[in-house]
């Protein structure tokens, strides 16, 4: 297999019409200004993130992910990633709180909130508008529309399947692919990508963010794969019910 992407979480390999990822026991904070050593880490985002992938497209969400080929490995669909971040937001935090000073950390919205960021590293992922991502050619207005109901309808999904075992889903982050004139989920779906809190402790990458610590982030991530398997049997042992 080529090498065609490296990243600061993964290693992006050719395959034909699929793309193989492979994840790094690296951590990474403020857009790779922090960066450590993270033992066992890939295996545990790469696992994660083919569970999730396949609870998605379960109800109805379509996603690149075909198959977890090595412990921190996954083969995909290839796409062409479009380089923009779609936010959805439960609860006041992180960057929103920088810019919204009048709501209160963990606040909750009347609504989920949605966000669009431009994807680069160098502009530090800005905000931007969808009049923005139009008039830059980057998406269209019916792009942009199909990217905000997917990722409404997935962060929903991922909250609804937390809130079975008492965490508290509160924000993710999604990216999106074209394939054949269609729209899919890409990337990963991991405590990377999302924040969770679970008995009031950050199972999630805001750990690393706020302490610097690498080892009890991999220990974190661990008891975050196991929440997220008992919510999953929980969610399939409801659908055998029905």
């Amino acid at each position: 297999m080529e090498l065609v992407y490296e990243g600061k979480a993964k290693r992006v390999y050719d395959r034909g019409d699929r793309l193989v990822l492979e994840f790094k026991d690296e951590v990474t904070a403020f857009d790779g200004t922090r960066r450590d050593a993270a033992a066992s880490k890939g295996a545990l985002a790469a696992t994660l993130s083919a569970a999730l992938f396949s609870y998605l497209r379960s109800v109805g969400v379509e996603n690149h992910f075909l198959a977890q080929v090595a412990p921190n490995a996954l083969e995909v669909i290839k796409t062409n990633p479009v380089p923009l971040e779609v936010i959805v937001r439960f609860k006041a935090y992180g960057s929103y709180l920088k810019r919204m000073p009048y709501v209160k950390p963990l606040h909750q919205f009347s609504r989920p909130l949605v966000e669009l960021h431009l994807k680069d590293d160098k502009l530090h992922d800005p905000l931007i508008l969808p009049q923005d991502a139009v008039e830059g050619g980057i998406a269209s207005g019916e792009e942009l529309d199909a990217m905000y109901a997917t990722a409404l309808r997935a962060a929903e999904a991922l909250r609804t399947l937390f809130s079975a075992v008492d965490c508290d889903f509160i924000d993710v982050k999604f990216e999106f692919g074209r394939v054949g004139g269609r729209l899919m989920l890409i990337d990963e779906i991991s405590g990377d990508t999302f924040r969770l809190l679970c008995n009031g402790e950050h199972l999630d990458k805001e750990y690393y963010r706020k302490t610097g610590d690498a080892a009890g982030l991999v220990q974190r991530y661990r008891v975050l794969l196991e929440i997220a398997e008992k919510a999953l049997k929980i969610f399939n042992n409801g659908n055998r019910q029905r």
